[in-house]
């Protein structure tokens, strides 16, 4: 098992969670065709790391870029978006790529990502050696973004959280999860967590969305999501935790009130969209009880945070709504 990045914590930080001392890890000019890379995922792979990454180039064209690491930190970003080859069906059809997932499942790494086709759905690929890539059927009809897949079956079927949307910038959102017996077919749709009322919990008043791949934990899945509330500089995100039953994921155990980490350093409050704390991947080890966020940072850059795992869970419950 390759060692996951880390940090420790800082001696005067009284927080579950603390950034990384040189973020952003990645920054918006890092491949000569880019405006911005941020909301990217990455797993473990071979003797190091992989990772999917949305680029928007200097037209704003939104597209994403495998990409690898040895330590997790230092990055080496293809200059080409991916090249989709045919997977469990021929039509393939794809205006635009952003906000990918991506999560190890039986024999190969599932993709997911907000995939444009009339409008935003959720678009579904796999690949086994992250060099070719194979494009399935979309998920869901328009408008859907935040697909994120569980990293096993539930059940006997796949599982997936996703934020149905509009397709503006949806001043509205709550986590659904659906099933799939094959990752072409998805139904059984059920509602997870709806944003909260203002005056509960107002960061996450206005639309709330799925972020890492879920973590099984002996007390759920714990579940990394960003909650977003409408202010009067607009939209401001920021990162929650919930635990989700293990055997149905749709009932929800815990949830928290307070934010675990929001917009505070200039990384995070400058850039293309200000005020953004966007999680979309995380790396885990339970031996070492080491939790390792990768987050987008106010649309323009890719940032880590770090948190003991048992400290999370247990912030969690213990600041529950």
């Amino acid at each position: 098992m390759v060692n996951i990045p880390w940090q420790d914590k800082p001696i005067d930080c009284k927080d579950v969670l603390w950034r990384y001392s040189k973020n952003p890890i990645i920054n918006r000019y890092d491949i000569p065709s880019s405006n911005s890379i941020f909301n990217s995922a990455v797993v473990p792979f071979n003797k190091g790391f992989a990772g999917v990454f949305r680029c928007d180039n200097k037209a704003v064209q939104m597209n994403i870029f495998a990409g690898f690491s040895k330590d997790g930190i230092k990055w080496k970003i293809n200059h080409e978006p991916i090249q989709m080859q045919a997977g469990n069906t021929k039509m393939i059809d794809s205006d635009y790529k952003y906000d990918p997932r991506v999560v190890f499942i039986e024999d190969r790494y599932w993709i997911t990502w907000c995939n444009g086709y009339n409008g935003p759905t959720i678009g579904i690929g796999y690949t086994f050696d992250f060099k070719n890539f194979y494009q399935c059927e979309n998920a869901f009809l328009p408008f859907n973004r935040n697909g994120v897949l569980f990293p096993e079956k539930i059940n006997g079927k796949y599982a997936m959280l996703s934020r149905p949307s509009d397709n503006g910038h949806t001043p509205f959102g709550d986590i659904y999860i659906s099933y799939s017996p094959d990752m072409k077919f998805w139904g059984e749709h059920r509602c997870v967590m709806k944003a909260t009322a203002f005056e509960d919990s107002a960061w996450q008043c206005t639309k709330i969305g799925a972020g890492p791949i879920p973590i099984l934990t002996d007390d759920g899945w714990l579940m990394i999501y960003h909650g977003v509330i409408n202010t009067c500089n607009g939209f401001r995100y920021a990162m929650g935790t919930a635990l989700l039953d293990k055997n149905s994921p749709e009932k929800v155990k815990f949830r928290t009130q307070p934010y675990l980490l929001g917009p505070a350093k200039q990384y995070e409050m400058v850039g293309d969209v200000p005020n953004v704390v966007f999680p979309c991947a995380a790396l885990h080890d339970f031996e070492e009880d080491k939790l390792a966020i990768y987050y987008g940072a106010a649309d323009t850059a890719v940032a880590v945070a770090f948190g003991k795992l048992s400290e999370v869970i247990q912030f969690t419950k213990q600041n529950s709504l």
